[in-house]
């Protein structure tokens, strides 16, 4: 009897060790919310996930939510650990507590698992578990350094798109995978153009390292339309498209609607005819025309090699993207290279964020006497301009600074522009590379900016130039229009008073004295 139950328990040991699948399902128990400790039964799509584990390294799972692959990908992860000596599994996700989730799982199957199956532990805490033969998991919270470690035989990206710095992350991990480790980078989706979603579309495609594993919600036998319908009501159309239905274009919290700029990728985004400079990273799709009137928009890097200036040239009148530029260069050079383009493109109204670095590029192109630099007033924080005099006497003369101050006040403008212009679809933009930067442009804790580890170089000066010139146009087909509280915070002594004039000149009577000043600096 002794032996008949020892040639069992070897062939069963045998049997659950070549297939993850039935070792899960007959060993396997799983802490449910309602029901507690229940028997891991695998439903198909969970089965011939497993299989995908076993046939490739690398696998990326984009599913939705409540279909337990999380606790799927545990049960392989102490498979691993049960049957082979020395596996070494990492857990990364974007908050130590859910990393740690995912080993407490391991851990509960661990504790239950049959006597003679159960390996000895010689570490177990809340974010690491270690046996006797070697093998381990631990859970660590995200950061650039979180995979720099020994070789790795499985890393587990949980909610993969929601982690941050994930870039730098896969970077290093390149190193501790090269043994033959494998990866399971699992999530829902975050919205567009972050790593999560490129490496998806790489993977869909076959031109990645990545198998693509897509799990929808239907793929669940307990769920039907009348479970979706309750989702919409749970989470609203929008999260209910990106929780169940593993829908890119409607996750995310994006400044710019995703679908609207894919549309417009497809539609407007082409090739340029020319590309510049010894990066070749000056891209021209429009020469210059002299009848047409443009603005130059630039952001200023450090001009090191962790950082980028960029800029942009736009006609004024079509609102079209006609150049751009965006690499790492030295301040001087990039301002050598403005008022190059600058005076190219028709002495073209040149605005250069003055914030931090960027007033090494300023005077650069203040001591190349550039005629058409954009200047900002001290009492305005911006001006409402399509030119203005850069006579230094007078600029000093009316308190002005060269240069846009993006400010807590002037952000929310330039940004609700930037958002304005592209929902009215009335802006043309031919740039792949700035509609890489707008998918990965949103809002984090209400403000916009660039997801961690991105750049929004493009996006900014892009914003700034809208902003410009919409107030540019305004001025030249409208006139000038201050309101009191403006004026009002320009002379606290009285208000600007318009007179009239016979000369056709901008003459306005102020203060309480009611001297006339002129505002041709304005012009």
């Amino acid at each position: 009897m002794a032996e008949q139950l020892k040639d069992v328990i070897k062939q069963e040991y045998i049997k659950s060790a070549k297939d993850p699948a039935y070792f899960l399902r007959k060993y396997c128990v799983i802490q449910h919310p309602i029901k507690g400790k229940v028997p891991f039964d695998l439903y198909d799509f969970q089965e011939k996930t497993i299989d995908e584990f076993e046939g490739h390294r690398m696998n990326i799972i984009l599913k939705a939510r409540q279909l337990g692959i999380s606790t799927l990908t545990a049960g392989y992860a102490l498979w691993m650990m049960t049957f082979f000596q020395d596996k070494n599994i990492l857990v990364i996700a974007t908050k130590q507590d859910t990393a740690k989730n995912l080993v407490t799982k391991v851990r509960v199957m661990h504790a239950n698992l049959p006597s003679w199956l159960k390996q000895r532990c010689v570490e177990d805490n809340k974010l690491s578990l270690r046996y006797v033969n070697g093998s381990q998991i631990k859970a660590v919270s995200s950061g650039p350094e979180a995979a720099r470690s020994e070789a790795l035989s499985l890393l587990i990206l949980d909610e993969a798109a929601f982690i941050d710095k994930i870039d730098d992350i896969w970077t290093a991990s390149q190193a501790t995978l090269t043994t033959g480790g494998q990866c399971i980078a699992l999530s829902t989706p975050n919205g567009v153009g972050n790593w999560f979603h490129k490496t998806w579309v790489e993977a869909e495609d076959a031109t990645g390292m990545f198998n693509p594993i897509k799990l929808h919600w239907t793929v669940h036998p307990d769920r039907d339309d009348d479970w979706r319908q309750e989702q919409n009501v749970l989470l609203g159309a929008s999260g209910a498209a990106q929780e169940c239905d593993c829908d890119f274009l409607t996750s995310g919290t994006g400044v710019i609607d995703a679908v609207l700029l894919e549309n417009l990728r497809k539609k407007e985004c082409k090739e340029p005819i020319e590309k510049r400079g010894i990066d070749s990273n000056c891209w021209i799709w429009e020469p210059p025309n002299y009848t047409k009137k443009y603005v130059v928009c630039a952001d200023v890097g450090r001009g090191d090699s962790a950082d980028y200036s960029a800029f942009h040239v736009i006609d004024i009148e079509k609102v079209e993207q006609v150049a751009e530029y965006k690499g790492r260069i030295s301040t001087k050079d990039f301002g050598n290279m403005l008022v190059s383009i600058s005076t190219e493109y028709n002495d073209a109204l040149l605005i250069i964020e003055n914030n931090n670095i960027g007033w090494a590029t300023i005077q650069q192109v203040i001591d190349r006497d550039y005629p058409n630099l954009f200047y900002t007033s001290k009492d305005l924080r911006y001006v409402d301009v399509q030119h203005q005099l850069s006579n230094k006497y007078r600029t000093t003369e009316r308190n002005m600074v060269a240069g846009f101050s993006t400010t807590m006040k002037t952000r929310p403008l330039i940004i609700a522009k930037l958002e304005e212009y592209f929902r009215d679809e009335s802006v043309v933009v031919h740039s792949n590379r700035l509609i890489d930067e707008l998918l990965t442009f949103v809002y984090v804790n209400n403000r916009a900016e660039a997801m961690t580890g991105y750049n929004d170089d493009l996006v900014m000066s892009f914003a700034i130039g809208l902003w410009v010139r919409d107030t540019a146009l305004r001025l030249q087909t409208e006139g000038i229009e201050l309101t009191k509280k403006t004026l009002t915070a320009m002379n606290q002594e009285g208000v600007y008073i318009p007179s009239d004039n016979n000369n056709g000149e901008w003459d306005w009577d102020i203060g309480k004295d009611k001297k006339k000043e002129s505002l041709e600096w304005l012009l």
